[in-house]
């Protein structure tokens, strides 16, 4: 080979090497779509299992993902928090609303075409991409039906609940279920505090005027593990024969499944939402058109299975 050729040899592959290093480096460093995920009260485990799942998905998914948990799960906090992610100019945000407060903010992502999933909770906000997470109201219907298989027409119940629009939506469903069973509600209350710190101290209050007032109560429906697990607390406190249903299937309410404390309980996929809301984006990041509503399972968790939901729960956060 000439010198000549040889030269031009070595400046054509020089530059076929540049060209693949620039294909390579766009492909997989330059181009992976960036993801905020916007979660809300990093005290609860239920929100480490939703990141959980989202990080597998960053992995499986190839995503330049963020997570960010509201330390108290307020309004206010997310606000703040979206300020700092629209700084990062993302490509596609995924978050679980705490309240209708953040919808203004939103408008500021919507406004400069970045898509906007929400994830958990399904607030009425249009401008969404898709939802995520739980048909709650098929959730609290299987509630319902499930707290109806362990009583006989006629007896009575309490359904306690807080004032999201999603808990809402669980007792709406629970109810249907109950009253078609012939249940009889003597109490329904869904007038509770949203956050967690003070829950337990007003469902405590709450559960001690439903037994006084309904001693012959069988059992109480709850929108949310957190609200049943204080009602459950009450009523091993006083010794009564009541069942306690909550939904949620959170690590805290799995061991008293386990050891036969509560028959049967309903729980969501918090790991399952935390990695669709990932593929999703990244289908959303492509250009692709998604489903606006996309639920994930509805499962019965039953003393036979929440052994391993639990474990299945503890690897995913590393406990």
């Amino acid at each position: 080979m000439s010198r000549k050729k040889k030269q031009l040899f070595i400046t054509v592959l020089t530059l076929g090497i540049v060209i693949l290093g620039t294909f390579i480096y766009k492909q997989f460093i330059v181009d992976k779509p960036k993801v905020f995920v916007v979660l809300w009260d990093s005290k609860l485990e239920y929100w480490d299992i939703v990141k959980a799942g989202a990080e597998k998905g960053f992995k499986d998914f190839g995503m330049d993902g963020k997570i960010v948990v509201a330390k108290n799960g307020t309004a206010q906090e997310q606000i703040k928090i979206l300020d700092d992610v629209l700084k990062e100019k993302p490509d596609v945000l995924v978050i679980a609303p705490v309240h209708s407060e953040i919808f203004p903010k939103l408008e500021e992502f919507y406004t400069v075409d970045i898509p906007v999933l929400f994830i958990q909770t399904n607030e009425k906000w249009e401008k969404k991409t898709a939802y995520i997470g739980t048909d709650n109201i098929e959730l609290g219907a299987k509630e319902g039906i499930l707290m109806a298989s362990q009583l006989q027409p006629g007896e009575k119940v309490a359904l306690l609940g807080r004032q999201s629009s999603f808990e809402v939506d669980r007792l709406n469903g629970a109810r249907e279920s109950l009253e078609a069973a012939g249940i009889e509600i003597v109490v329904e209350s869904n007038h509770l505090p949203e956050g967690n710190e003070k829950v337990n101290e007003v469902v405590t209050k709450e559960m001690k005027s439903i037994l006084q007032e309904y001693p012959d109560i069988k059992g109480v429906v709850t929108s949310s593990d957190y609200v049943a697990l204080p009602a459950l607390r009450v009523v091993q406190e006083q010794g009564v024969d009541v069942t306690v249903m909550g939904t949620g299937g959170v690590l805290e309410m799995l061991p008293f499944v386990k050891e036969g404390v509560i028959p049967i309980t309903v729980s969501q996929s918090p790991y399952d939402m935390g990695y669709l809301s990932i593929e999703t984006s990244a289908k959303v990041a492509n250009g692709e058109n998604v489903n606006k509503e996309i639920y994930t399972s509805i499962d019965i968790v039953t003393k036979g299975n929440a052994q391993q939901r639990l474990e299945f729960y503890q690897k995913a956060i590393g406990n």
